[in-house]
């Protein structure tokens, strides 16, 4: 950390120009030439994985994908990985990231948010981002399965969210990660949404588009569902607004926003550890969101990369990643 409190000035982080450009780091992330490598390297944790059905409390399922070193093998710890919103535990960067920390010696669980792998037709009511309780019940329920210490989480975007909440709330509940890592995390959902519809089309066609999806899968799973008035707006603000009036508990916007919005200072004053790695030039998530972070208090890192987009941090044409690196590292240290 630097004496005047900014973010360390990114580690190193150089992207080769020919994939520099924040767009391009954005779509590495999750697209397939970075799956086809990893294919080939996940196959010792995916001959182990174990698929499991999570009962996280009040009725509510959620599903992942939990691998455990070796027979005979004392692992460096379990790590619960929560992908970013319209992903799974198949996207490619939060695939990529359990690999490596497999190869590293931990025991790894992908967990499934609501709606999200395929899992449309296994809870009534819908996914939104304020239903953290479910997701601190599925924490539960992968410590009783695996009790490896120590607990590590890590999330990206909307699951870098979920997972700091998981240190914000956690421990009050009997959660403690000794570490948790939000990589691009959506801290500010308001702004979030205003940058996807203001910046680039791609990334507003692309999440209206998963969300439709989405969507049309709920119904095909509950018909009585009606989604209408979602296929008549191209602004994601505007259907956020019908989403959050329509089919949360909030009534409103504001209020929904409100229950999932994390600040600098609620980061800094968590009752578990926690470590920030975002990219300046984000084009999902504002730089300005983390305004006041600094690596005090339970922030034990706070990464801010000029470039890297979002969630990609590619530093070569071989698609390796400097955040997995530095992760590894986090870990390590702690």
């Amino acid at each position: 950390m630097k004496k005047d409190g900014a973010p360390e000035p990114g580690d190193g982080f150089a992207p080769s120009w020919l994939i520099r450009h924040a767009q391009i780091q954005s779509i590495l992330a999750t697209k397939s030439p970075r799956r086809r490598l990893w294919l080939k390297r996940g196959s010792r944790m995916e001959a182990v994985q174990q698929a499991h059905v999570l009962d996280c409390g009040d009725g509510v399922r959620l599903t992942g994908l939990h691998s455990r070193q070796p027979e005979g093998t004392a692992p460096r710890g379990l790590a619960v990985l929560i992908h970013g919103w319209e992903g799974s535990h198949e996207s490619v960067y939060l695939y990529s990231m359990a690999c490596v920390l497999y190869q590293a010696g931990y025991n790894i669980f992908r967990l499934n948010l609501r709606d999200h792998g395929g899992t449309h037709a296994l809870n009534r009511e819908m996914f939104h981002s304020a239903r953290f309780d479910e997701v601190l019940g599925a924490m539960r329920a992968i410590q009783a399965l695996d009790t490896t210490q120590p607990l590590y989480v890590i999330g990206f975007s909307l699951g870098g969210n979920f997972a700091l909440r998981v240190a914000l709330r956690g421990p009050a509940q009997g959660v403690t990660p000794r570490l948790t890592i939000g990589i691009s995390p959506a801290i500010n959902p308001a702004a979030t949404i205003r940058a996807i519809d203001h910046g680039p089309g791609l990334f507003r066609a692309y999440f209206l588009d998963k969300w439709r999806k989405t969507l049309r899968a709920k119904k095909a799973a509950w018909p009585d569902y009606d989604f209408s008035v979602f296929e008549r707006t191209d602004s994601l603000w505007e259907t956020t607004r019908h989403f959050a009036e329509r089919f949360t508990e909030y009534g409103d916007m504001d209020r929904y926003f409100a229950a999932y919005t994390l600040t600098p200072q609620m980061l800094m004053a968590s009752p578990a550890p926690v470590a920030v790695i975002t990219a300046q030039d984000d084009s999902v998530i504002p730089f300005a969101d983390f305004a006041g972070l600094e690596a005090r208090g339970a922030v034990r890192a706070y990464l801010a990369t000029a470039r890297g987009g979002h969630c990609g941090f590619i530093e070569n044409l071989r698609m390796s990643s400097w955040a997995e690196k530095r992760v590894l590292e986090l870990l390590a240290a702690h």
